[in-house]
């Protein structure tokens, strides 16, 4: 086996996140096994992105099997290719729609989460709106020959920023977008670091009544409940103009929107959810990107979940050729996480061993015989057919070789084979089915 060398901050990293039940920040794609046809499907959805058309794709699977880890990996990898990125959990307190602002709040997520590969912890907005005017800047001295203090500079510079402001303007709603856009030049262009402000504000979906924005930018609109997803196609034509590739929605647990109790809130969702869909697989949307993440349940149950609306179904159920073959499309709305093999648990088994032995400075990564050891004693406990689902497996997994480190007297065989070594339901989750090992 080749060693893994990693920084300590993403080793580290790596451990508490995995030990912890959470999918890491950065470095997934050092532990990544299996899963290649589906990632190969996501790049090439970044790929048609990039060329100005929009992808909309779900990633459907039972709790642990790796639609967080997916969602991560291709987030950071849609950065690394230069796009910009924005991720969100949905809640009942964030959803597509909603009586309380429900849906600007899932906006306003997404925007405290803008994220480049420059800025990949989010927060990216005000570097992204300065590097571009800072950018025009460096092009306007360089075709010019004139320098940002001689007169007549900020004029150049302004002509260009309009340029792009045009371009957004037949959009829905673009105008005003292109008003604050501008807004914010003359901010950056007089020191004003209120108008600065009131722009960011306003582009965050921070204004709460149109008279406050009127007073502050003297646009007569702002971002809403009804109006948000329109303003994240303007972004992401936006960013396309200015240099990125494109940009990437990320939106999780869309479980919470099954558990919506009341039927019309659910399916009021589920409809703006339906529009955002037609309007990304009918290419009315440019450059932006909708990757959405949730249970079996969520998509197919026909009494909560979208297939209890007919328009739902239609687009998303599995082509009965799929069904008949007994294979796997990869290229359709719908990505299905099926179990890893014990072979591809294997894998990430003496991946994360070896990480763990380097991050701790241990130079004897946990033996493979032990680590099939590891593997054989859950298809023993669990069965094969409840094996892998890798959150689970991989939570226990690190607790052992933490215990291991943290007592070197022990011995792994009476760790996993010992009586407090004992199976149970994942989280408490009514809706899952998947056991685990706990210690």
């Amino acid at each position: 086996m080749v060693k893994v060398k990693l920084s300590k901050k993403i080793s580290t990293g790596l451990i508490n996140s995995l030990g912890a039940g959470v999918v890491p920040r950065e470095g997934v794609e050092h532990i990544a096994v299996g899963r290649e046809q589906e990632l190969k499907s996501l790049i090439q959805n970044l790929g048609d992105i990039a060329d100005g058309v929009a992808a909309f794709r779900f990633i459907i699977g039972n709790y642990g099997s790796g639609k967080s880890f997916m969602l991560q990996l291709i987030r950071n990898r849609a950065m690394e290719q230069g796009f910009v990125v924005a991720d969100a959990d949905l809640s009942s307190g964030r959803r597509l729609a909603g009586s309380n602002n429900e849906g600007l709040a899932t906006y306003r997520e997404l925007m405290s989460h803008f994220a480049t590969k420059t800025r990949p912890d989010g927060g990216a907005l005000v570097s992204i709106l300065e590097g571009w005017i800072n950018k025009i800047q460096q092009e306007v001295a360089k075709d010019s020959g004139m320098r940002p203090n001689d007169e007549g500079f900020d004029d150049k510079v302004e002509e260009k920023i309009r340029e792009v402001v045009q371009y957004i303007e037949d959009l829905v709603h673009g105008f005003d977008f292109g008003s604050v856009i501008s807004a914010y030049w003359r901010g950056y262009r007089q020191d004003d670091d209120n108008l600065k402000n009131a722009a960011l504000r306003w582009l965050r979906g921070e204004f709460n009544t149109k008279t406050e924005a009127k007073q502050a930018l003297g646009v007569r609109v702002i971002i809403d409940d009804e109006s948000w997803y329109d303003y994240i196609k303007i972004l992401a034509k936006f960013v396309a103009e200015i240099g990125y590739k494109g940009l990437i929605i990320m939106l999780d647990e869309a479980v919470n929107l099954y558990q919506i109790p009341a039927t019309v809130t659910r399916e009021k969702n589920y409809n703006r959810l339906l529009g955002i869909f037609n309007d990304t697989m009918q290419c009315k949307a440019e450059h932006l990107g909708f990757l959405i993440g949730g249970t079996t349940k969520f998509l197919e149950d026909q009494n909560r979940g979208l297939f209890s609306d007919p328009a739902w179904r239609r687009r998303t159920k599995e082509s009965r050729f799929v069904a008949q073959s007994g294979v796997q499309e990869f290229f359709g709305p719908v990505i299905r996480l099926n179990p890893l093999s014990e072979e591809e648990i294997l894998s990430l088994l003496q991946r994360l061993a070896e990480i763990h032995a380097s991050n701790y400075q241990n130079s004897k990564p946990l033996p493979t015989r032990e680590c099939k050891e590891f593997v054989q004693e859950i298809v023993n406990r669990l069965g094969a057919d409840a094996l892998l689902t890798p959150g689970e497996i991989v939570r226990d997994f690190i607790t052992v070789l933490n215990i291991m480190y943290q007592n070197p007297n022990m011995k792994f065989g009476d760790i996993i084979h010992g009586d407090k070594f004992k199976l149970s339901v994942v989280g408490g989750n009514a809706e899952s089915d998947v056991a685990e090992f706990s210690l």
